[in-house]
């Protein structure tokens, strides 16, 4: 059974740095629609961030390619995925761990997966060598009042 999304969106882009501020800018106005916090807000992009400029730097490397995103917004979670064609990962949970890098001369932190992970709540790695990788980013939007509800409660509790 097909899923059902209330919207979806589609966008395509050659892998330039230049285009990573689009990406996240682009992905911003889409999730608005589901009325986030600022920081909400902030973590979705800096999610994005880190996805794109790993297909641009790792999945690409020095050559272009084109890089994909779909968003899709089901209730009040927006679920991402952000793809390239490019070489792929030889093993994603060795990529995964916290300071791994390919590239320390390009003083890469090593850090992309973990901050994906720690700003978003779901994130899952597909990839296959020399044929790409697809990277998975879910999160749910907390409403206001339930926002308000659950400070009311932590004050209420004090």
């Amino acid at each position: 059974m097909k899923e059902k999304f209330e919207n979806e969106m589609k966008l395509e882009f050659i892998s330039k740095s230049s285009n990573e501020a689009f990406a996240r800018i682009t992905v911003a106005a889409f999730a608005s629609q589901l009325d986030p916090t600022i920081e909400e807000l902030a973590d979705i992009k800096t999610a994005v961030s880190e996805a794109v400029t790993n297909c641009i730097i790792h999945g690409y490397e020095n050559t272009t390619g084109i890089v994909k995103i779909t968003g899709k917004l089901q209730g009040n979670k927006i679920i991402l995925e952000i793809s390239d064609n490019g070489k792929g990962i030889e093993n994603v949970e060795v990529a995964k761990e916290p300071l791994y890098t390919t590239k320390p001369n390009l003083e890469r932190s090593g850090m992309g997966f973990t901050i994906m992970e720690s700003f978003m709540d779901k994130v899952e790695v597909e990839s296959i060598v020399d044929i790409g990788t697809k990277v998975t980013l879910e999160k749910s939007i907390k409403k206001e009042s339930l926002q308000l509800e659950n400070k009311t409660e932590e004050i209420s509790a004090i």
